[in-house]
């Protein structure tokens, strides 16, 4: 006689793998539900760190400010991150990513709120301080949260989803704020450049509550709030003149504070020597600053990013006060510079490795060549240059920064002991925004110098042509730095740096 096999599923077995199956399912989507929140908040700095180059002109007639007040307005945001990033990091380590996270989202939709709201240009410039501390708070817990969030064996898809999703936030942001001023929804103007982060980190603070893990930090790391201060006091002092010194006529004493942080960053450097004896951890590795190639490095950020931000702002200026488009238009050219970055960037990303220093300098040379085509270009045009004298350039500008973005820090950081990574590229992240207020100051100022609108306003400036000779003179000046960022390029490693 033949048994038969009973063919009946075992419904001990069969519900456990279900249960196990809708576990995994529901830890995949809180995974990338986490993702998008850390996603939300990069975007929103991303966005508001450009929003200037498109809604400057329009701030500028609408607050009756001035063209330092709007030169303030840029570098306050970027100045404030500077700061920020020195201890933004360790806040994360000390208390929690999640919990900075959330309380610096809290603090960017609270100070857009007020940027949004604000009635002067006093007000404007308080409230992007505080925006900038807001970022800078955020900001460097987001790749901690995205290795919190994921397993191993899927955090190369969260890493490789990042790249292009805030290469496209980057290449789409001057057209959004170009869309949103165009649009005017209920009159709001540039203030719903502002607004527009309101429903994004409302969305990021209740679903980050809910799905971002959640870490009690190491109560161990101790703060450096004496050397942020003294940090801070140096930026501002290297700032202020610069910004303020040609509507004060340039007096004796705005070189005088423009002198005092030289002796400012001495007593920071003692500081931190003293701070290090005491066995307490210091806001900056001093050792990093005894290697030649990364203190190059160092200057070489400075360089490079002030020149870029400096530039872009300008470009904004020119197109829209000087040219008189709209901000829609503006924005529309400056998206030429942002496409090509963002095609760029994906030449760099191969080249960081199989080139290393060598693609720094390739791209500096195309960017010295944009730079070259805009000049030429806008000179041959005259008063009115259109598409075919600006958009080349852009493009071609752009093209050269985009390669050197991705694989810059991982550069300059080549020859770093792993012991001083951290604070290393810390550093180098505070500098980037330094830079970025640095290029403000200086070409912005230049701008607006040649521009002379104090002089008959923008009708007698645009009839005797000073438009073109203020945008020459910056391009012209942001070859000079480019050269300088050749030359300091020669200092670096020459292969890019691994792993972090």
């Amino acid at each position: 006689m033949t048994a038969t096999l009973d063919q009946t599923p075992d419904p001990t077995r069969i519900a456990p793998a279900r249960s196990h199956l809708a576990e995994d399912r529901t830890a995949t989507r809180r995974r990338w539900t986490g993702f998008a929140v850390v996603l939300a908040a990069m975007i929103m700095n991303l966005l508001d760190s450009t929003v200037l180059n498109v809604a400057a002109p329009s701030i500028k007639r609408d607050l009756h400010a001035s063209t330092s007040a709007i030169e303030w307005v840029a570098a306050a945001y970027t100045l404030a991150i500077a700061v920020g990033l020195l201890t933004g990091g360790r806040l994360g380590d000390r208390y929690g990513r999640k919990r900075m996270l959330m309380i610096g989202l809290a603090g960017f939709v609270a100070s857009s709120t007020a940027c949004a709201f604000a009635w002067s240009p006093s007000s404007l410039i308080a409230a992007r301080v505080v925006q900038g501390l807001a970022a800078a708070l955020l900001t460097p817990q987001t790749f901690g949260l995205i290795r919190d969030l994921f397993p191993p064996d899927q955090i190369g898809k969260a890493f490789a989803a990042f790249g292009p999703v805030i290469g496209l936030s980057t290449v789409a942001g001057p057209v959004v704020a170009g869309l949103l001023i165009k649009a005017d929804p209920f009159g709001t103007d540039w203030r719903s450049l502002f607004l527009i982060n309101l429903p994004v980190g409302v969305f990021a603070l209740v679903v980050g509550a809910r799905v971002l893990p959640t870490g009690g930090g190491a109560r161990r790391v101790r703060l450096d709030v004496v050397g942020t201060l003294l940090m801070a006091a140096v930026s501002f002092l290297l700032v202020f003149p610069l910004v303020d010194g040609r509507a004060q006529g340039w007096p004796a004493w705005i070189f005088a504070v423009l002198a005092a942080a030289v002796p400012m960053l001495g007593l920071f450097v003692v500081q931190q020597r003293r701070r290090l004896r005491a066995g307490a951890t210091p806001l900056i590795e001093l050792s990093v600053l005894a290697k030649r190639s990364y203190v190059s490095g160092v200057v070489f950020t400075l360089v490079f990013f002030g020149s870029i931000v400096g530039l872009g702002l300008t470009l904004g200026l020119f197109m829209q006060i000087g040219l008189g488009f709209s901000p829609m238009k503006a924005a529309l050219f400056t998206a030429a510079l942002a496409v090509g970055a963002f095609f760029g960037s994906g030449v760099g990303a191969w080249a960081a490795t199989a080139v290393g220093r060598p693609i720094l300098h390739v791209g500096l040379t195309i960017m010295a060549a944009g730079t070259t085509t805009l000049l030429v270009s806008v000179h041959a045009a005259g008063a009115q240059p259109g598409p075919a004298a600006l958009l080349p350039g852009l493009a071609v500008y752009g093209f050269g920064m985009g390669m050197i973005f991705v694989p810059l820090f991982s550069i300059i950081t080549a020859e770093i002991e792993d012991h001083e990574v951290g604070s290393a590229s810390g550093l180098l992240e505070a500098l980037q925004q330094l830079g970025a207020s640095l290029g403000v100051a200086v070409l912005a100022t230049l701008f607006f110098i040649r521009f002379a609108l104090e002089d008959g306003g923008r009708p007698a400036a645009v009839a005797a042509g000073r438009h073109l000779a203020a945008i020459e003179a910056t391009l012209t000046v942001t070859l000079v730095l480019l050269a300088v960022a050749f030359a300091l390029g020669w200092l670096l490693p020459r292969r890019a740096r691994t792993a972090f």
